[in-house]
């Protein structure tokens, strides 16, 4: 039994307990055993959060001009490239993730901050070149005010920057709420936050349940924007609690993401990159390949190399470098996981690789699943069509590049895709078709603070990253002013 660690919520400044003083406990999912503990925040804490944000928004932080605020930015930016490794080690611990991938993520967080820092002053407006002689019309973007942002909790850090560096640039302030299952490394980030000198209120930390505290502050009359990232289920909660206040929502949600490999590719790059896309992060990512697409001239050559990687996937401690696949965040979404799997095998799917529990006899308390490759699954089959956000891949031969397309577009998410091919007017020409929100071509799981991210349908709305992600937090207003002297008809409006 390993030590316990105690966190708390950060409400207006001030670090400390849940009003109701109950809490919760995380668990280490590669030992099973409970490591931190978390308060469990309720409606009188979110209030009072809430409360915060919204003072802090009305007074000193719209008190500070455009160029202060970035500079705070930048400052957390310098702050977070020396507590990278606290936050790193944390959150493998918290959620499994490889402590390499960790550390590289936590790594690169200045580099959110660091953007949008330098962008906080450059958010102007613009005059339209109307044609009345005598009326100007000018249009600035403002602050949308209190963001509730709600991170998921595969990568709770650099999820939770994703909303907060493009909010404070743009102006507003935030409660921030992430996962129950994870939460003790976007907890270090507030810790680091707090450090750089943000006025009181401006960044508060509420911890708990979805059912508890997160359906309090999505629903809450005094917030301005819900960003959440997360799965369609909770997604539909949230908008319908949001919609009672008619309070807009950006949603980043899960993908059921085509890795498409055309004859012409490099097979040995293509078969490392559907790797990589699904059992990456254990499958446990939004945009996990989890649909390899792949055209019949090279299916039997390329079937067997993929075969041989899965095999080889070395599942372990996350903290091991050896480690290649870590565990599972849950016992409860191992079970997912299993499920979706038989359910495939009972109807007529093949499991090429992998399809059982594993049991580690150095870590037998850990929730490990091994990569697994089905074949002979069709595109109307649930494997084919729902997210199952583990390390379980299905794959399918296409004849034409019509055929690709069509089974690429043949479900309800449109997050991401892959394209591996030589043909460069192929590979722009599936780009055009692809539905998705992100298009990579021989390539895969690259993400920048400078380019966008996001999608449609089942897969959410709205951008996070990039120039766009700025446009979830601020609102035009436009301005009319009359110049000319004389009396108008107060009866018509003008239209010209």
């Amino acid at each position: 039994m390993t030590d316990v660690v105690d966190y708390e919520l950060l409400i207006g400044g001030r670090w400390g307990p849940a009003a109701g003083g109950r809490t919760f406990l995380s668990h280490d999912p590669a030992t099973g055993e409970p490591w931190a503990r978390f308060p469990d925040a309720e409606a009188d804490d979110v209030q009072r959060a809430v409360a915060a944000a919204r003072a802090a928004f009305e007074g000193p932080w719209r008190a500070l001009t455009a160029t202060e605020r970035g500079r705070l930015l930048l400052d957390a930016a310098a702050v977070l490239e020396q507590c990278a490794e606290t936050i790193a080690e944390v959150e493998s611990r918290d959620c499994g993730k490889l402590l390499s991938e960790a550390r590289g993520q936590a790594a690169a967080l200045h580099r959110w901050y660091r953007f949008f820092g330098g962008l906080a002053d450059k958010l102007d407006g613009r005059v339209p070149p109307f044609d009345f002689p005598s009326v100007l019309n000018y249009i600035t973007r403002e602050p949308v005010g209190v963001v509730a942002a709600l991170s998921s909790w595969n990568s709770p850090a650099m999820l939770a920057t994703c909303k907060l560096a493009p909010a404070l640039a743009a102006g507003c302030t935030v409660v921030l709420k992430p996962s129950e299952l994870a939460s003790a490394s976007v907890v270090e980030l507030v810790r680091a936050l707090d450090l750089v000198g943000f006025p009181e209120g401006v960044v508060n930390l509420i911890t708990g349940s979805g059912p508890g505290c997160g359906q309090a502050l999505v629903s809450h009359p005094d917030v301005d924007r819900v960003s959440f990232t997360g799965g369609p289920e909770t997604a539909r909660l949230i908008a319908h609690a949001a919609a009672e206040q008619l309070t807009p929502t950006t949603f980043e949600l899960g993908g059921k993401s085509a890795n498409i490999v055309f004859a012409d590719a490099a097979l040995d790059a293509a078969v490392a990159g559907v790797v990589a896309g699904i059992f990456g992060a254990a499958g446990q990512t939004c945009v996990a390949g989890s649909r390899a697409l792949v055209q019949r001239e090279v299916y039997d050559a390329f079937l067997p190399r993929l075969l041989e990687r899965a095999r080889g996937c070395r599942l372990g401690s996350p903290r091991d470098p050896a480690t290649q696949v870590g565990p599972i965040i849950s016992e409860r979404q191992l079970a997912r996981i299993a499920a979706f799997v038989e359910e495939a095998r009972a109807e007529g799917a093949t499991v090429a690789v992998g399809g059982e529990r594993v049991r580690l006899e150095e870590l037998p308390g850990g929730c490990f699943y091994p990569p697994t490759v089905l074949t002979d699954v069709r595109a109307s089959m649930r494997i084919s069509q729902e997210e199952v956000f583990g390390p379980v891949l299905v794959v399918m031969p296409f004849a034409t590049e019509a055929e690709a397309v069509e089974l690429a577009n043949s479900t309800r998410y449109s997050l991401t895709a892959g394209v591996w091919t030589a043909d460069v007017r192929r590979a722009h020409r599936m780009a055009r078709r692809l539905r998705a929100g992100t298009v990579w071509i021989n390539t895969y799981r690259t993400m920048s603070p400078l380019a966008p991210h996001g999608g449609a349908g089942l897969s959410g709305h709205g951008r996070e990253n990039g120039l766009e992600a700025l446009d979830e937090y601020l609102a035009p207003k436009s301005v009319w002013v009359e110049l000319a002297e004389e009396v108008r008809d107060p009866f018509n409006v003008r239209l010209r």
